[in-house]
């Protein structure tokens, strides 16, 4: 079967998309605005792009009448924003953040989330979160139905149980966070298994070995 998505709707584009680049992160992102009013919102257009700079990039769709939405409106007026990891013990909470408050509403209280204090951006870091990624604005790339937004890490916070800090090497299966499918559709990340990259010395004395023994 083959789409043509220069044919198809955005609504069908968006499905397509969505159903089957999967499992996505899950971003729940903290902004403030400039009366000082909190925002959170979930975000699963998102992953790393880049180590140097480190950059974390966000998809956030504007809203149905066209203009930003809150997270939108937050980080290109402050340049500032968190990206807070959500595993299983916070997806609930998650869930509640996605709802479309009122723009004075704090998104992290309606959510019984605990907002804590950044090191180096304004923004609050969800404390609950097993990872936090402070990050200012390091460019945003405009369409007319979203904004691209390109976050520089600037500082990271990981909750202790989580990493190996001699080492810098995440405690697996510790570190378990969660994924966006499609739709409703979440998975875990416990379901994890090793697969060693082989350099291509390996992989040709493998191949020779299989075709010696065919």
């Amino acid at each position: 079967m083959e789409f043509d998505f220069t044919r198809l709707s955005k609504q069908e584009k968006y499905k397509l998309l969505v159903s089957f680049v999967v499992p996505r992160p899950i971003a729940l992102v903290t902004s403030r605005c400039r009366d000082g009013i909190n925002n959170a919102a979930p975000i699963s257009f998102f992953n790393v792009f880049s180590d140097e700079p480190p950059l974390l990039i966000l998809g956030i769709q504007h809203k149905p009448d066209g203009t930003p939405k809150d997270t939108t409106r937050n980080i290109q007026a402050t340049g500032e924003f968190v990206v807070n990891m959500v595993d299983e013990s916070i997806a609930r909470q998650m869930i509640v953040s996605s709802i479309d408050f009122p723009p004075e509403v704090d998104e992290l209280d309606a959510s019984d989330l605990t907002c804590a204090d950044s090191s180096q951006v304004i923004p609050g870091r969800i404390l609950e979160a097993p990872v936090a990624f402070e990050c200012r604005l390091e460019r945003s790339v405009e369409y007319p139905s979203r904004s691209i937004i390109f976050g520089e890490v600037v500082n990271m916070h990981v909750q202790d149980q989580y990493i190996d800090a001699e080492r810098l090497h995440v405690r697996s299966p510790a570190y378990c966070p969660i994924s966006r499918m499609h739709a409703d559709t979440y998975t875990s990340t416990r379901d994890q298994f090793q697969l060693p990259r082989v350099s291509y010395e390996e992989w040709l004395s493998s191949r020779e070995r299989r075709l010696n023994h065919a």
